[in-house]
């Protein structure tokens, strides 16, 4: 399986939320051409909302850097085959594990 392959290069997250996502990216891999990295990011996305509540962010691909804040236990930063994803959630609403955090990304060529 590809999720097996995965390297985490950063996260908050408890294990069950981080493995959750790495299944999550290697099902959307096999459902969608790596080429669509929005649906892959949008899978992504509409899954985490649906298991830990709205507010979600997800960005999927080769080469993109960022900035963003999130909320304390929700965010991880992975590569995936050839593709970086970045899933985090900085919605407006109370933070469902508490204080907020900064993390900045940029992937590598």
């Amino acid at each position: 399986m590809l999720e097996s392959r995965a390297v985490i290069g950063d996260t908050d997250m408890l294990q069950a939320m981080q493995q959750e996502a790495l299944r999550l990216a290697g099902k959307a891999l096999d459902n969608f051409e790596a080429v669509d990295s929005t649906e892959i990011a949008r899978f992504i996305k509409k899954e985490f909302d649906r298991s830990y509540g709205p507010g979600w962010q997800c960005i999927v691909g080769t080469d993109f850097g960022s900035f963003v804040t999130h909320h304390s236990g929700c965010f991880i930063y992975f590569g995936i085959g050839n593709l970086a994803v970045l899933l985090f959630n900085g919605g407006d609403g109370a933070a469902p594990h508490g204080a907020a955090g900064e993390k900045a990304r940029l992937t590598a060529r």
